[in-house]
């Protein structure tokens, strides 16, 4: 476990003119009525708490009276927008209950609250700065995980679902003591995945408080998944260890289930299930994902600094001399998910034979 495996400030990085055409192509580029600077304009603020009276780090913002009815108005067609077919027909019947700000990490984004006065049932969406490094993650993630994200994207402002699930930190402080053994088991098997799957993909940061963990009851047990909420680190940092939630110390509950529970020889057989499940996935997506790598191969989205420590590591790591050719992070990734695919129809070719 190490303390000081990031950077200090990741800087953000626009969208380009031909990453916009293909989020336009695969319409998540899409014409939205609020900026996120629009959002900036706040009168006040109050501190958010948790049930337990602890400081969130969410502000809740509130604004002048002239404003916020507009503002409000613009985010109920945001979320018709982002869920819906944008039509007018339900804004009547959407309350905006909440417009909270975080002020810790670097993305600062506004978490947007809001409540169906029907039912009383409520959701959330978040309205963030467009790095590209973050839209990239997104991307990745719909077509190569087993999870669906929704999306849009305008200008230099972004549009993100809520992903909902018991945040790790307050899964693994809360949640984690009262799991029964097989449960803990089934726990550890999917952090051996998502760890595979982070490191495969190049997403980085993956501290507990940046992923979530889902329960799902099945018959007369629980099921668990593990899936990531943040995608700021995407193909960023130049330190492999960043891509391997392993490595962070706030992660050392999920490490020391993986060591107590699992062997060895279950940690690789999980390890290569995750791989072939990527390589399925890049198969079956070919052509978008062929678009996508293209545009950010062609996009700057790190430092040269951060590409030669990250394309030696993974060299290092694989013996491949492809890695060595890399020069920017969309080379690193796409090698990164060439040897693995490579790998995948290497051994099914030899099993059909």
């Amino acid at each position: 476990m190490q303390d000081n495996l990031m950077s200090k400030k990741k800087p953000s990085f626009p969208i380009n003119d031909r990453f916009h055409t293909y989020l336009a192509k695969y319409n998540r580029n899409t014409k939205i009525p609020v900026f996120y600077d629009d959002l900036l304009r706040f009168a006040g603020c109050v501190t958010v708490y948790d049930r337990n009276e602890e400081d969130t780090l969410w502000v809740r913002c509130y604004y002048s009276d002239h404003e916020r009815n507009e503002i409000d108005i613009s985010l109920k067609h945001v979320y018709t927008i982002l869920h819906s077919d944008g039509s007018d027909e339900s804004l009547e019947f959407l309350n905006i209950d909440a417009i909270d700000y975080c002020t810790f990490g670097n993305s600062k984004p506004f978490r947007i609250r809001v409540r169906n006065v029907l039912n009383d049932s409520f959701t959330y969406f978040y309205v963030k700065m467009a790095d590209a490094s973050r839209v990239y993650g997104l991307e990745i993630e719909h077509i190569l995980s087993p999870h669906r994200i929704n999306f849009l994207v305008y200008k230099d402002t972004l549009i993100e679902e809520h992903i909902a699930g018991i945040p790790g930190d307050v899964f693994i402080s809360e949640e984690l003591p009262n799991c029964d053994e097989r449960a803990k088991t089934q726990i550890a098997k999917q952090f051996v995945k998502f760890n595979e799957r982070c490191m495969v993909r190049l997403l980085g940061d993956m501290r507990s408080y940046n992923y979530v963990v889902i329960p799902t009851h099945d018959f007369d047990h629980v099921e668990y998944t593990i899936r990531a909420i943040d995608f700021d680190q995407q193909s960023y940092e130049g330190n492999l260890k960043v891509y391997k939630p392993q490595f962070f110390k706030e992660n050392f509950k999920m490490v020391e289930l993986v060591t107590n529970k699992l062997q060895e020889n279950s940690i690789e057989q999980y390890r290569k299930e995750e791989r072939s499940l990527l390589a399925k996935r890049m198969i079956n997506a070919q052509s978008r994902f062929k678009e996508l790598v293209r545009c950010m191969i062609n996009d700057h989205v790190s430092s040269p600094e951060n590409v030669r420590e990250l394309r030696k590591d993974l060299y290092i790591l694989t013996n491949d001399m492809k890695f060595k050719r890399a020069r920017t992070m969309g080379q690193i990734l796409r090698t990164a998910l060439e040897f693995v695919k490579r790998n995948y129809e290497d051994v099914n070719t030899k099993v059909l034979g």
